[in-house]
């Protein structure tokens, strides 16, 4: 049974890194359907992704002959079937517009996503999950609890087998040690007005100011707060006749297409890590 597949690979740069890889799947009956490379001439470090279709090995077996074609090249890669969707875990507050763009995405077959559950800290979403036949855990979380809800969040997590969390408009701070049980699986998305305009009501301040741009930003969580690699960012414009209520509607919807293609780019494994920043195989 013909079996599709996506290997994502890094390491030092060096003479025939292609050739050895396109050699290594034809020499297992591997027929590539797709396949992107970069160097990164700053650091000295290849990157590539390969979609390849294979019959004569099993995933394990396949995995297993990766692992040994990699160490002699120090490759930091890894191996996925694409029939199986990405599991899912989502978090949100009491901004429902980034959740409810990913639900529907993901039920319409745009997003190669298994959401397993909803977490909030508020109840409001409780019946847009109900719809989608997602199981909701509402969470609430003061100063004194934020321990206990995380370590509670966490269980979900790895309950579920999550591969990816996606905040999707939680507004609560992650703590260092739960940033770092999350490292390269964790989406977060805001507004791209940071750091001129932080706190509350960004959007009247950015009115205020009479800004021409509306972004945002989709990037990987770390401790380092809205910090994380970035993996996609977008703008919409503005003039001098959009209101606070005008903007807050941009921001929405500039946030909602950001953060659904930074989602659909990870499920579909072409974002890899570069440090502090990513290369992505669009």
């Amino acid at each position: 049974m013909k079996q599709t597949y996506i290997l994502t690979l890094s390491c030092p740069d060096r003479l025939g890194l292609v050739h050895a890889v396109s050699g290594f799947l034809l020499e297992r009956g591997g027929n590539i359907e797709e396949a992107a490379q970069y160097n990164d001439q700053d650091t000295g470090l290849f990157f590539m992704r390969v979609q390849f279709h294979c019959v004569r090995l099993t995933h394990q077996d396949l995995r297993s002959q990766v692992g040994f074609f990699a160490k002699p090249y120090t490759m930091r890669w890894s191996l996925h079937a694409t029939a199986q969707p990405m599991r899912t875990v989502l978090l949100v507050s009491k901004e429902g517009h980034c959740l409810n763009d990913l639900l529907f995405r993901w039920k319409s077959g745009l997003l190669a996503l298994d959401i397993r559950a909803i977490i909030s800290n508020h109840r409001d979403f409780y019946q847009l999950a109900a719809s989608y036949n997602v199981p909701f855990h509402y969470i609430p979380v003061t100063a004194d609890t934020k321990a206990k809800v995380e370590a509670r969040q966490f269980e979900i997590i790895e309950t579920e087998g999550a591969e990816l969390v996606v905040l999707a408009r939680y507004m609560q701070i992650l703590s260092d040690d739960f940033c770092q049980k999350l490292a390269g699986r964790a989406i977060n998305i805001h507004h791209s007005f940071l750091p001129s305009f932080k706190g509350a009501k960004p959007y009247s301040q950015a009115h205020d100011r009479g800004v021409k741009l509306i972004g945002a930003t989709a990037h990987y969580v770390t401790a380092d707060l809205d910090e994380g690699p970035i993996i996609e960012q977008d703008v919409a414009r503005a003039d001098h006749s959009k209101t606070v209520e005008d903007l807050t509607a941009m921001g929405r919807d500039t946030e909602s297409q950001v953060l659904a293609r930074a989602v659909k780019w990870h499920c579909e494994h072409r974002v890899l890590l570069n440090g502090h920043k990513t290369v992505i195989f669009k």
